[in-house]
């Protein structure tokens, strides 16, 4: 399992636990908005190795918006949410194999 997926894993269960009504709200606000600044940092990592490996990067995207916008009570929970199934969708994703073109050799003589 290559990093961006792994952080993708990570950042998607830290997004769910955050986004959780009461416990989320609890969390952000017990620790002065400290998670979403971690967040942030953690979502700006997974989309530069994400962006590296050539895959999907809109989970990690959405994750950068939801830490500047999470302070907003439930426009946060609900963004948290949303950025918890895209990254956790984009890490379950299989990666389709490249497929090489073969060109057979012609037979043309000059």
């Amino acid at each position: 399992m290559s990093v961006s997926k792994v952080l993708k894993w990570v950042t998607g269960a830290l997004e769910l636990l955050l986004g959780i009504p009461v416990l989320g709200g609890l969390i952000i606000i017990g620790t002065a908005y400290t998670p979403l600044f971690v967040m942030l940092i953690l979502h700006i990592i997974t989309l530069i190795i994400s962006s590296k490996n050539n895959e999907v990067k809109y989970g990690s995207i959405l994750g950068i918006v939801t830490s500047i916008l999470a302070w907003i009570p439930f426009l946060g929970m609900v963004l948290h949410l949303v950025t918890a199934i895209l990254l956790m969708v984009s890490a379950a994703h299989k990666e389709q194999p490249q497929q090489v073109m073969v060109v057979p050799p012609s037979n043309n003589s000059f």
